[in-house]
């Protein structure tokens, strides 16, 4: 009799289900989106400028109960990469599910567009009957194709969704920003005695106040994502959520933020899913458990697709770790620097489970070069003022030098990441490893890095620099990037390939070209002078720029003259653009005093705003001027 009736509900129910298709139609989200718990609602508690600092990942100094206790309920991830160590190309690489590296996005904020059919994931999910919000930071560095989410301010909020709809819902906190880290007065609650100072930082009483007060904020924090659960929890949907906590990078410290070291990278994540939903969960997935796998910012849009029953659009480049299209764990997880502000780096890096690999395209440009934001934290300035002085010894004097071509560090034995194996014998082989790795995700995805930002823009002309990216007529990769290899290799070889790059069709190439001789001083300029002398007048805005940063700088009397009027002429963002005027500024804040005395008047008069650009942007020329005029005041 059991059985009978047993039968007679199931087939009643899929009576329904037949009825209902035949009334919407074969859009099977609709009857999913109107029936309560059919599937879960996800929650992401994000973060800012924090690492795994918390309790559960074992740190004695840190205080925060209430992501503990959610740590205990679900499960950590002992190896989650942000991508970039900054935030605007970290929300971008969460937004898109892409590398920003191949959209032409990778610097800080440089706003590009998408190809028309790439959506970000909310869209996807929004067309599914998620009610998607976010409270409210978005800081993308791609522009938004149309309506993205239902609410995104500091009011949205999951509760306002319709009944019986499913929500995926962001709260993001500032609170351990940063900016939060170096504001006073602050009275500290953690005992500055008691920090750990890395390595690489010099000890000091401003060095450890910064580090206790950060640890404080993190408290705050805590306390923060303790709310968002509890109002969850109220409302009686705890059971109901998937729920994601994560920071947004590494911490706001230097030589962790904007870093693409494991100390920028890397973030906690912690994951809750409920009884109901865990055939949802990763096959490693334990209540109180911690997981090794493996994952990035990349990986997080297919992953909140997946667990909406939502199949990847193929133009995604993560990898799913969780739901109904988890992909297979990955080998490796991969991260970049591109533009961080007003400054020029270019650096790309890899890691396995125990192995991290950086690779320097500009080792010529130290570590710290000057970023206005970052000087205003008291740990940079003390550092920098003990290293002019002569008072650190290494490691702690790797900051403010110049960068080996390649790093490779023992994430287990090296807590630090200052001990580099790139010469060890025994590493020979990871090292090869990782470079391999990290040389086929640069052709696989295209990436995009290796062109000048202005020509970024320019070649897209106002479309979508990724398809710039994908036409190997526009943007021959392999050409650029062996050019670009051997432009930084470290060494002094490669001269005649460099002199002949100069003449290349492609642009980027002749770039990296010039580049290299820029990297390898003195010698190498004054031996490829006469063909630099043609460069400076390349039809390229970028090339010109770092043909006379070498010039400048090694050129005889008259070379250096011409060169630092050519930096001049390219320095005006309402004439050249932006991105060609912050490269031609940071060439003439490279020269010496004396060979920019002459031309100081014509700074001084150059326009600081565009009203066209995106605000964010508005200010980066602006410290380059006056960083520039304040040097001149000091000679």
């Amino acid at each position: 009799m059991q059985f009978k009736s047993a039968l007679r509900n199931n087939l009643g129910w899929m009576l329904l289900s037949l009825m209902i298709v035949a009334v919407c139609g074969s859009d099977l989200s609709l009857f999913a989106a109107e029936s309560e718990g059919s599937r879960p609602n996800i929650l992401w508690i994000t973060s800012e400028d924090n690492g795994p600092h918390l309790g559960c990942y074992g740190d004695k100094y840190a205080d925060t109960p209430h992501i503990d206790k959610l740590a205990s309920e679900g499960m950590i991830y002992l190896n989650c990469w942000s991508t970039a160590p900054v935030c605007a190309p970290a929300r971008t690489t969460l937004i898109t599910g892409m590398y920003p590296t191949c959209l032409g996005a990778e610097h800080m904020r440089s706003m590009v567009k998408l190809p028309k059919n790439f959506l970000m994931y909310p869209q996807y999910l929004r067309e599914a009957g998620y009610y998607c919000t976010n409270n409210s930071k978005e800081d993308y560095n791609v522009a938004k194709p149309g309506k993205v989410w239902d609410e995104s301010n500091r009011k949205a909020h999951w509760k306002n969704r319709k009944s019986g709809q499913p929500f995926f819902a962001v709260f993001n906190h500032t609170i351990s920003h940063e900016s939060k880290i170096r504001n006073r007065p602050h009275t500290l609650v953690h005992d500055p005695a008691k920090v750990r100072v890395p390595a690489y930082h010099p000890d000091t009483p401003e060095v450890r106040h910064d580090w206790a007060q950060y640890y404080d904020r993190i408290t705050e924090m805590d306390a923060l994502v303790g709310k968002n659960l509890k109002e969850l929890a109220d409302a009686g949907l705890t059971e109901d959520t998937i729920i994601f906590y994560y920071g947004d990078h590494g911490s706001g410290m230097p030589r962790s933020k904007r870093w693409p070291y494991n100390s920028g990278l890397q973030v906690p994540l912690v994951i809750y899913v409920p009884p109901k939903f865990r055939k949802l969960a990763p096959p490693d997935y334990q209540t109180d458990g911690k997981s090794d796998r493996l994952v990035g910012f990349v990986d997080f849009a297919p992953t909140a697709l997946s667990l909406a029953g939502i199949k990847p659009p193929a133009h995604m480049q993560g990898n799913a770790f969780m739901g109904q299209y988890e992909t297979a764990p990955q080998e490796y997880q991969y991260g970049f620097r591109g533009r961080m502000d007003e400054r020029y780096d270019l650096v790309r890096s890899v890691r396995n489970k125990r192995y991290l690999y950086i690779k320097n395209f500009m080792p010529h440009k130290e570590y710290g070069q000057y970023l206005n934001y970052m000087f205003q934290t008291p740990t940079t300035q003390v550092w920098k003022k003990l290293y002019d002085a002569g008072k650190l010894t290494p490691p702690q004097t790797y900051f403010w030098e110049t960068k080996p071509a390649e790093e490779l560090y023992d994430l287990e034995a090296d807590l630090d990441e200052v001990n580099n194996l790139m010469n060890s014998d025994e590493h020979q082989d990871i090292l090869k490893e990782l470079r391999q790795a990290q040389q086929q995700k640069i052709l696989e995805i295209r990436d995009l890095g290796f062109m000048p930002e202005a020509e970024i823009h320019s070649l897209s002309d106002g479309g979508a620099p990724y398809l710039v990216g994908q036409n190997n007529e526009l943007y021959p990769l392999k050409k650029i990037l062996a050019m670009a290899e051997v432009a930084s290799s470290g060494t002094q070889d490669g001269q005649a390939e460099l002199v002949a790059g100069l003449n290349a069709q492609n642009s980027a190439v002749r770039y990296w070209a010039a580049m290299g001789l820029l990297m390898r001083g003195e010698n190498a300029v004054k031996q490829a002078h006469s063909a630099l002398q043609k460069s400076l007048k390349d039809s390229s805005k970028s090339v010109r720029c770092i043909t006379a940063e070498a010039l400048g700088k090694y050129g005889n009397a008259q070379e250096s003259k011409e060169a630092v009027r050519t930096l001049v002429s390219l320095s005006n963002q309402n004439q050249d653009g932006v991105y060609v005027a912050m490269l031609a500024l940071n060439g003439l804040d490279k020269l010496s005093n004396e060979k920019v005395a002459p031309v100081k008047d014509e700074i001084a008069q150059l326009p600081l705003k565009n009203p066209k650009l995106d605000r964010r942007l508005q200010s980066y020329v602006t410290r380059l001027v006056e960083r520039i005029e304040e040097k001149q005041s000091q000679k």
